[in-house]
């Protein structure tokens, strides 16, 4: 949780150099264009991963402390073309990426990347958590997801798993704790695949990203199962 929370301040810290970046040299929304300008703004936030993040992302971190910023450039790409990525050094691109997607968006850029159902309508991202909220004169909760890049919220249909599109219920089943009521595995046995979902119908106060945190044991024992997380969520798995 400290991490996750030095972690959001380290990205707040580089959105608003990369929006400064933005002022003098207008963003475009291609990598190889923007992300010269300012990946000399990274070293903090990779600083923040060697020197606080879990051992894995730490050694991650580590080695790539000394990349050439065609290195950087060309690992980054790796993650922006969704290519296959160990765990952590596809956790450290996102955590990277994360404010310059962020910042694109709060100036309605859109970044040249594939667009898939069940990935965010802006920026392609793929969903990392899901939240279901009251909506006024609908039967049921409405299901949004959260994006794992941009940090935008659509809505997706109820009965339909982002990963793979299937959308039989049989086929959809979900599983609670009775330690955690408001937080759920929506999982899809097509793809075995499955999002975290957090009822705010429940406590609209709470926070998604917080409470995913707080319920990792969850996460551990869909894993167990043989689940695979959609995407990983900020305790990277």
């Amino acid at each position: 949780m400290r991490f996750a929370a030095e972690l959001y301040r380290a990205q707040a810290d580089l959105a608003a150099m990369v929006a400064t970046a933005h002022a003098r040299l207008p963003l475009c929304g291609r990598l190889e264009r923007d992300i010269p300008g300012i990946a000399h703004d990274f070293a903090p936030l990779q600083r923040l991963a060697v020197e606080s993040g879990p051992p894995a992302l730490a050694a991650e971190a580590r080695a790539h402390a000394d990349e050439t910023p065609s290195q950087t450039l060309s690992r980054l790409r790796a993650f922006w073309g969704a290519a296959r990525q160990s765990t952590e050094s596809h956790y450290l691109s996102r955590a990277l990426l994360r404010p310059y997607v962020e910042v694109l968006r709060s100036v309605g850029i859109a970044p040249d990347r594939a667009h898939r159902p069940g990935q965010c309508p802006f920026c392609g991202g793929p969903p990392w958590i899901a939240a279901r909220r009251s909506e006024a004169d609908a039967a049921g909760a409405k299901r949004l997801l959260g994006c794992a890049l941009c940090g935008e919220e659509w809505a997706f249909a109820r009965i339909r798993c982002p990963s793979c599109t299937e959308e039989d219920p049989t086929k959809l089943p979900t599983f609670q704790s009775e330690t955690r009521p408001g937080v759920r595995i929506e999982a899809c046995e097509t793809c075995r695949r499955y999002l975290k979902s957090i009822d705010l119908t429940i406590d609209a106060r709470a926070l998604p990203e917080v409470d995913d945190l707080a319920s990792l044991e969850m996460d551990l024992w869909a894993q167990e199962q043989g689940w695979a997380r959609v995407e990983p969520g900020l305790a990277g798995c």
